[in-house]
């Protein structure tokens, strides 16, 4: 079973590879055991806390850091970048892509601009729009914008002749070019590279959080872990984000599978229509997401209410609490969920029927 692994570009089964996963993780994990355990361990519990302290941090982060609330914020935060760069790269990519006066006039710029080091320019996004939500959310969707906006571009070349010769011959408009070729083929195609993203986002959602004192995983790795000389908590917010990195990762995923179902056709059975087949894991996850979809609607629309009514108690107001200056982004993805939801429970079977 395990013949093969030091082929070169051979690829590994299912079995091979969730094997292969848990024996890295346990490699991994056995390794840091080794690194810290004893009176005297190899690394000083000040450089690399022992994995026992690490897993009990997170009590402590929750007794004592509001870790519920701190992770709402970053979550929210990381949701608004998203939403906002989307909502800025897409139609502008689309402009500078597909004509000749925008590619010529701001593409030299948009190329040049990836060079900016985000890091450096806090100040500058300080000194106009503050230390606030708002500035932290600009921020982020500049960090996504300046990598996703030259990609859209690139995207708009990689589109096949043959499918705007097709269009052509039968005597497709400029509009309906876009919205039937390059429209689709692009954002199959960005839904990937926002995968990609995800990693950058974090990074930046830490150096955001990092200015001021308005909570945030970000805000409490500086508070919590280095400032009051806890790395465990430090390490113990790291997992938390890796974990959410790894979940948003797998949402991408999810979605990409059903809003781009072509992607997942097999050559010989593509006349057939016919899908590449599911592994076990796919479908676990699309039964977890399909789950999970609805509980989340379900606690959305009670939090929701809860900002009018006091169904908690007078005065609660969870999602202004959870969420702060970025709950506009949760009610704009779960109104987008449910008005989806509602469409293809009540609206598509009538019209197939």
């Amino acid at each position: 079973m395990f013949d093969n692994l030091f082929d070169l570009r051979k690829a590994l089964s299912k079995q091979q590879r969730v094997i292969l996963g848990l024996g890295g993780i346990l490699f991994i994990l056995g390794l840091w055991l080794i690194f810290t355990s004893g009176d005297n361990p190899m690394v000083k519990p000040g450089i690399l806390p022992h994995p026992l302290k690490v897993f009990t941090a997170f009590g402590d982060l929750y007794a004592d850091n509001n870790l519920i609330q701190n992770t709402c914020k970053s979550v929210g935060l990381n949701l608004s970048g998203y939403v906002v760069a989307l909502l800025f790269s897409i139609p502008i990519g689309f402009l500078i892509g597909l004509f000749g006066f925008f590619r010529g006039s701001f593409q030299p710029h948009v190329d040049a601009i990836r060079f900016v080091p985000l890091t450096a320019v806090t100040g500058i996004f300080i000194t106009w729009f503050g230390i606030g939500i708002s500035m932290k959310t600009i921020f982020l969707a500049f960090g996504i914008v300046i990598y996703l906006l030259p990609t859209i571009v690139v995207r708009i070349d990689e589109v096949k002749d043959v499918y705007l010769k097709t269009v052509y011959t039968l005597g497709a408009n400029k509009w309906q070019t876009i919205r039937t070729v390059y429209f689709p083929a692009v954002m199959s195609k960005i839904s990937d590279d926002i995968r990609v993203l995800t990693a950058i986002s974090w990074t930046y959602i830490i150096v955001a959080e990092g200015i001021g004192d308005q909570g945030g995983l970000g805000s409490l790795i500086f508070k919590s872990g280095q400032r009051m000389g806890r790395p465990d908590k430090t390490f113990a917010v790291l997992l938390m984000i890796i974990v959410f990195g790894v979940f948003q990762d797998k949402l991408f995923a999810y979605l990409d599978r059903k809003f781009f179902p072509h992607k997942y056709q097999t050559k010989p059975g593509y006349q057939k229509n016919a899908l590449k087949e599911l592994s076990i894991w796919d479908t676990i996850w699309d039964y977890v997401f399909q789950v999970m979809k609805y509980i989340f609607i379900a606690i959305y629309l009670f939090f929701a209410i809860s900002e009018f009514y006091p169904l908690m108690g007078d005065g609660i107001k969870p999602m202004t609490y959870l969420f702060g200056g970025t709950q506009w982004v949760i009610h704009f993805i779960f109104l987008i969920a449910i008005f989806r939801s509602g469409y293809k429970l009540f609206l598509s079977p009538k019209s197939s029927a």
